[in-house]
């Protein structure tokens, strides 16, 4: 079964004078510990399907499940890490990984250890007491993932979650990123609009159409399944090809 499945799923928008078609008849599953990112041109609704996962919208027509069972709402079950990283800067970076748990009433000694013991393991031991203002902006997105898994969802939804960071910092944080979710086996759904992003991060690229967005292509990316870093993937020769067939579908209908 699969962990997550997007099943014939449209969505209508309604505007005070029109009725958009934001998505037409996706079809798309997601196996456990898979990582699949989402490109395509801006408005296309690579967003949308990520709230359609997390519940936070609901599909016109077709069914979104997670394991089986019908998303309706959100989920204890869903992690969504968004493009900022929307840090408290009057909390502390401990208290700032530990919101998720507040909210949800769960912040037990227990809880917090297990924070304390991601921030170590992640380059942030020693900084429990800063506050984000004192951080860069790859250390503060580390904060926003730690946040977001103290949580232990079993699907993590990113949307463009290093845009913000100079080219340098998106690698970076990239491969730490990837080296914390396939040590902590999640089941991740990324979107993005960059492609060599998408294609060293991910086991498959999903390439959607422009609106209404439905899906155009699937690559399955090799290189992932070998075990190379995202950094590693970009040196190997079928990068360029992988990245040459992406960009050609992207530019399509321009």
């Amino acid at each position: 079964m699969a962990r997550v499945e997007l099943k014939d799923v449209s969505l209508n928008y309604h505007t005070e004078t029109d009725e958009v078609l934001a998505l037409r008849d996706v079809n798309l599953t997601v196996e456990d510990q898979e990582f699949v990112a989402i490109v395509g041109q801006s408005g296309c609704g690579k967003s949308t399907l990520l709230s359609l996962v997390s519940g936070l919208l609901s599909p016109t027509t077709g069914s979104v499940t997670i394991d089986g069972e019908k998303v309706e709402g959100t989920s204890k079950r869903v992690g969504y890490m968004l493009q900022q990283d929307y840090l408290f800067e009057w909390r502390t970076i401990l208290d700032n990984a530990l919101l998720g748990l507040e909210i949800r009433k769960e912040r037990t000694r227990q809880a917090v250890a297990e924070v304390k013991d991601m921030l170590q393991a992640y380059g942030l031991g020693g900084f429990e007491h800063y506050y984000p203002s004192h951080l860069s902006g790859g250390m503060r997105q580390r904060v926003a993932l730690i946040r977001t898994l103290a949580t232990k969802p079993d699907v993590l939804l990113l949307d463009e979650p290093f845009s913000a960071l100079d080219y340098q910092n998106r690698l970076s944080v990239g491969e730490e990123v990837v080296k914390i979710l396939r040590e902590r086996k999640k089941t991740v759904i990324m979107v993005t609009h960059d492609i060599p992003e998408a294609v060293s991060m991910a086991n498959r690229v999903v390439v959607m159409t422009p609106r209404p967005g439905t899906i155009r292509s699937i690559h399955a990316i090799s290189m992932c399944d070998e075990g190379l870093t995202p950094l590693q993937t970009r040196e190997v020769p079928q990068f360029r090809e992988y990245f040459g067939a992406i960009w050609k579908e992207l530019n399509a209908d321009a």
